[in-house]
C-alpha cells in the first residue's frame, strides 16, 4: 500500500523503523529483529540506509521481506550524497524490481571528508534533487522526506529551512516525517508555520524513545534537538540505572505520543531503533487508542 492512501484514512496509527546491519555478520541478528517488530503490524515500517551505501543492499532485502511475509506496508529509504546518477538510477531500479513502492528521499549525512569537500561538482547536493531524480524516472513511487521541527542543523533560521521544505514538497513529496524532538510545542508551532507557507501534504511526527542515557549525547548531535527541563530531570535520576532509564524513556514517549492523538495528530513514527521489545511496550500501552 502506498503511504499517500494509508495517511488519508480516519483512524490513529502507528509506525515504526527499524535500519540494516553495519556488517554482514550480523545480517541474521538484524533480521529477526526487523520480523518481530513486523509482528506487531504496525500500520508500516520505515528501513533506513546503509551508512555511506556499504550495506544499502540490506534496506532492500529487509523492506521486501516484510513486506511480502508479514503483509506490512515498508518505506524504503534512499540518500544520494555524492552518488553519481549512475548509481542512483541502478538503486532506483533495484527498488522497482523488489516491489518498493515507498521511498524515503534523503540527502544523507555528510562525512567530515564530505564537508570539507568541493560540493560544486555534485550530482546531488540536496534531498530535492533525489526528489526531482525519482520523479523523473518513471517509477511509480509514494515518496516522502523528512523536516526539522526546530531547525535543520545547516540552515540559517527556521525561515529559510521552510523555504527549502517547500520547495522538495513542490518537487513532488507526498509526506513528511520529522526529526525526533522531545517538546511537543515544538511541532505545534512548526506546523502552523509550515501550513501558513503553504505545505499542505501529511507531517508525521517521529519520536525517539531515549532508553539509555547515552543516547541523549547523540540525539543533540543529529538532531540539534532541544531538550525540556523535565526531560533532563529524568536522565538524571534514572541515567545511571539502565532498567528504570529504559522505562522512564518509554513512558516519556508515551506521553509525547498520546498527547499528539489527543490534538489530532492521527499518524505517529517511532524510532525503534530495532528494539523489538520497546516497540511492543509501545504499542500495547496503546492499543486502546489506536484500535
Amino acid at each position: 500500500m502506498k503511504l499517500s492512501e494509508l495517511l488519508k484514512q480516519d483512524k490513529c496509527s502507528l509506525s515504526f523503523e527499524v535500519f540494516p546491519p553495519k556488517t554482514d555478520t550480523a545480517f541474521s541478528s538484524v533480521r529477526e529483529a526487523t520480523e518481530e517488530i513486523a509482528q506487531l503490524n504496525p500500520s508500516f515500517v520505515s528501513v533506513t540506509y546503509g551508512a555511506g551505501g556499504g550495506t544499502s543492499r540490506y534496506t532492500l532485502e529487509i523492506a521486501k521481506n516484510i513486506k511480502q511475509t508479514y503483509g506490512v506496508p515498508t518505506l524504503a529509504h534512499l540518500t544520494c550524497v555524492s552518488s553519481t546518477r549512475e548509481t542512483v538510477h541502478a538503486r532506483i531500479e533495484d527498488m522497482k524490481n523488489a516491489g518498493i513502492e515507498n521511498v524515503m528521499a534523503l540527502r544523507g549525512d555528510l562525512t567530515p571528508e564530505m564537508e570539507n569537500a568541493d560540493r560544486s561538482k555534485w550530482t546531488y547536493r540536496h534531498a530535492v534533487d533525489l526528489v526531482h531524480e525519482l520523479k523523473e524516472s518513471g517509477a511509480d513511487f509514494c515518496i516522502g522526506g523528512a523536516c526539522y521541527p526546530e531547525i535543520h542543523p545547516e540552515s540559517a533560521n527556521q525561515k529559510e529551512d521552510i523555504l527549502y521544505l517547500k520547495e522538495k514538497v513542490d518537487a513532488g513529496c507526498e509526506f513528511l516525517t520529522t526529526q525526533m524532538f522531545f517538546d511537543n510545542n515544538l511541532l505545534y508551532n512548526f506546523l502552523y508555520k509550515i501550513r501558513e507557507a503553504g505545505i499542505t501534504v501529511p507531517i508525521i511526527p517521529g519520536i525517539m524513545p531515549i532508553t539509555n542515557a547515552k543516547q541523549v549525547e547523540r540525539a543533540v548531535k543529529l538532531s540539534g534537538s532541544f531538550m525540556p527541563q523535565r526531560f533532563k530531570s529524568l536522565v538524571d535520576k534514572y541515567g545511571s540505572s539502565p532498567d528504570a532509564m529504559k522505562q522512564a524513556g518509554i513512558v516519556y514517549a508515551l506521553d509525547q505520543i498520546i498527547d499528539l492523538y489527543a490534538n489530532g495528530i492521527k499518524n505517529v513514527h517511532v524510532y525503534s531503533m530495532n528494539k523489538p521489545d520497546v516497540a511492543e511496550k509501545i504499542q500495547s500501552n496503546l492499543s486502546e487508542i489506536i484500535r
